[in-house]
């Protein structure tokens, strides 16, 4: 997968530059969000898989399931480019990798929080805002329930994972006491 998600980067920073030019970064997602559908379908999957099945024959298929205007010229574009360089299949990592560029260039941070329990709005807006002022970005949380955390919660923001459940503490404990 690793390979994949190197693979897309340059396809990703290049719709980037293509949204930034006009200002199409919705668009943007809806036509990749769209195209990652479409490929992640288990018949379109086997027929991209298929040797026998020509480029021209699976740009036509891809094209055809597409309605009139979904894509737009610059999307027909790139199914075509990402199919001659045999590239489709990164498709749904382009789009990740897409989404992520996009927040960073609006000045948002997308942030996961994993909790034991159910938390509060209140308890939900005191910590956007703390990691607001942490990052200095714009907040977009996704919420997440594990209940063997046993307690507390861990919050991912990019690269960054802080880790403040109870079974992080008891793991960390019995790290410290291994020595």
């Amino acid at each position: 997968m690793a390979e994949l998600s190197t693979l897309a980067r340059p396809y990703a920073e290049a719709v980037m530059q293509l949204a930034s030019a006009d200002g199409s970064f919705d668009a943007w997602s809806e036509t990749l969000s769209f195209l990652a559908t479409i490929v992640q379908d288990s018949e379109i999957t086997a027929v991209i898989a298929n040797p026998r099945v020509s480029k021209e024959t699976l740009s036509r298929i891809l094209l055809d399931v597409c309605e009139e205007g979904q894509l737009g010229q610059t999307g027909i574009n790139l199914v075509k480019m990402l199919l001659k360089n045999g590239r489709l299949q990164a498709v749904p990592h382009i789009a990740t990798q897409y989404e992520k560029l996009k927040a960073q260039q609006q000045g948002f941070i997308n942030v996961e929080l994993i909790s034991a329990y159910e938390t509060s709005v209140e308890q939900q807006q005191a910590l956007e805002a703390a990691l607001r002022n942490r990052f200095g970005k714009n907040v977009t949380m996704n919420l997440f329930i594990n209940p063997a955390l046993l307690g507390g919660w861990i919050v991912r923001a990019g690269d960054q994972v802080i880790d403040m459940s109870i079974r992080g503490r008891l793991q960390q404990f019995t790290f410290a006491m291994g020595r």
